[in-house]
């Protein structure tokens, strides 16, 4: 989890679990953190989270300058969907309502970015019925899948998300949603509040196996330089 204008965790004493690093930067404020079962290190505002910024801010204008292969109409609505790697644009928002399919087609190297102008809002559900889903097929990995924000993205309650969201300015996680993923929000470098409203649980995902070569003419994921910050390797379109 990155912000720039902080992190706030509400809920209940260690309500909410955190399996990766967490830092904020300008703005180095943490609310809530003992709500928070937090397996990695907070980096609050030191040297890395300011590189991480940075580094986010180059990701973010990398991803958003991807020549889409495929452009959706305003405020589209991607949940019954099943995609194969590309690059998904909207010049509004996006929407998640049920399930949203990734088939990686065999190739661990698939690579996803979808570009939201505005928004990216997933819809929220009940326990046992998540509102919206992610789901992983025929080796499509969660490291491969990054959603770039052009203002805020909200994770409905008892969503399922899966990949990294690069936010130009806020991501919120309502309660009981989970994501398999990064939350890095404030891509402006000045302003972009990162809020999990309670019992949620996100995970910084790991490749399996490694690419050896770094997704060919793709980016290489490496969020926060403890983890390896969202920093494009190549720039390079995919052939």
């Amino acid at each position: 989890v990155l912000a720039g204008a902080g992190i706030t965790a509400e809920g209940a004493v260690n309500s909410t679990t955190i399996n990766g690093d967490i830092g904020t930067f300008l703005t180095t404020s943490i609310t809530g953190l003992g709500n928070v079962v937090l397996n990695g290190v907070n980096h609050a505002g030191d040297g890395v989270t300011q590189g991480a910024k940075t580094d986010l801010g180059t990701a973010y204008t990398d991803a958003a300058g991807r020549t889409p292969t495929t452009t959706y109409g305003p405020i589209y609505d991607l949940g019954g969907q099943t995609l194969t790697s590309g690059v998904y644009n909207d010049p509004s928002s996006f929407g998640i309502t049920g399930t949203l399919t990734l088939d990686g087609q065999n190739n661990p190297d698939a690579v996803w970015i979808f570009q939201a102008g505005s928004t990216l809002i997933t819809a929220a559900g009940a326990p046992g019925s998540p509102g919206s889903s992610i789901v992983l097929i025929n080796g499509a990995q969660a490291c491969h899948v990054f959603w770039q924000v052009g203002s805020s993205a909200t994770i409905g309650t008892y969503s399922d998300f899966v990949g990294t969201i690069l936010a130009w300015e806020d991501i919120t996680l309502d309660p009981y949603a989970t994501a398999n993923g990064r939350v890095l929000a404030g891509a402006d470098l000045t302003s972009g509040a990162a809020d999990l409203k309670g019992y949620n649980t996100i995970t910084v995902p790991t490749c399996i196996p490694e690419a050896s070569s770094f997704w060919p003419g793709a980016f290489c994921a490496s969020i926060f330089a403890w983890q390896g910050l969202v920093v494009w390797r190549r720039k390079a379109a995919r052939s």
